[in-house]
């Protein structure tokens, strides 16, 4: 099962440190358990008071629960934050890869909250986990509060000639050759905010983790005038996978009713700086607290 996800036992240990490191930015108290699921037992990352209000937060592809809630720690002061590993997408993952197609992704969901005995969630995910949040939340609308969707998969699609060019071919050439000159070709065109620690982990993920090259499908109109929950989607301008200003278009045409932020100059990756993360946590908990 190993090499389906990680090139052996040395790359997963790499990848495992990156996860280390990124846990201890973390700066509030975490604790990590472990529940189970109808896919096999799932690592979950939670941080935050007990009688807060919950916020499921899913992390994006090849990353890790540790990295989100580095981002998102300011919300734990208001929320009991609750991260878990997506199979086949963290190191901390187990290791098996969900379909895009069917409802894996909401069974696994509906088997993490019903460990956790939460009959009713606050739900974000980032990119692939905005993706899943969202299927969830069409699988399970009566069990989701509130949605927040951060630079979602599954709404709109960039460029595939663009795609290519700026994260393809610089990908492939720092795999085979690796170099900061050629770590930061690769990683400047995902980055809104230049982040050493970013970068690397970028670059090491591209490396130590087997790829996985399937695309999330678009969701279709019918699908997404189904989503019940009240919605927040944040997209960003320069995002070459998900075209910000194309994803707001669509949902503004169809669903005038979910709140849209298109982050100016914002690429896939939103900035990774104090103020950007005051102003999410503030916009997300202004979203959950509307009525």
């Amino acid at each position: 099962m190993e090499n389906q996800i990680f090139k052996g036992p040395d790359a997963r240990k790499k990848l495992d440190d990156w996860y280390q490191r990124f846990q201890k930015k973390i700066q509030i108290p975490v604790e990590s358990e472990w529940v189970e699921t109808r896919f096999g037992s799932n690592h979950v990352l939670v941080a935050g008071d007990k009688e807060n209000p919950p916020l499921i937060c899913l992390h994006a592809m090849l990353t890790g629960s540790s990295h989100l809630l580095s981002e998102l720690q300011l919300l734990a002061k208001h929320y009991r934050l609750i991260a878990p590993d997506l199979p086949g997408q963290s190191v901390r993952g187990n290791e098996s890869r969900f379909s895009y197609k069917n409802d894996d992704f909401s069974n696994w969901l509906i088997d993490i909250a019903d460990s956790l005995e939460l009959q009713k969630m606050n739900l974000l995910g980032v990119s692939l986990g905005g993706f899943a949040a969202t299927k969830y939340a069409i699988f399970k609308p009566n069990r989701v509060n509130k949605l927040i969707l951060i630079v979602p998969a599954g709404f709109v699609n960039g460029s595939f000639l663009k795609g290519m060019i700026k994260l393809a071919v610089p990908g492939i050439m720092y795999r085979l050759k690796p170099s900061d000159e050629r770590l930061r070709a690769f990683a400047e065109p995902l980055l809104s905010t230049w982040d050493k620690d970013w970068a690397g982990y970028l670059g090491d993920s591209s490396q130590f983790f087997r790829p996985d090259l399937r695309i999330p499908p678009l969701f279709t109109d019918e699908e997404i005038l189904s989503l019940k929950p009240d919605t927040l989607l944040i997209a960003a301008e320069e995002d070459l996978s998900f075209p910000g200003q194309a994803m707001v278009e669509r949902l503004e045409s169809l669903r005038p009713d979910i709140q849209t932020e298109l982050l100016a100059r914002a690429k896939h990756s939103p900035p990774t700086t104090d103020p950007f993360r005051t102003w999410l946590s503030g916009r997300v908990h202004q979203f959950i607290q509307q009525s």
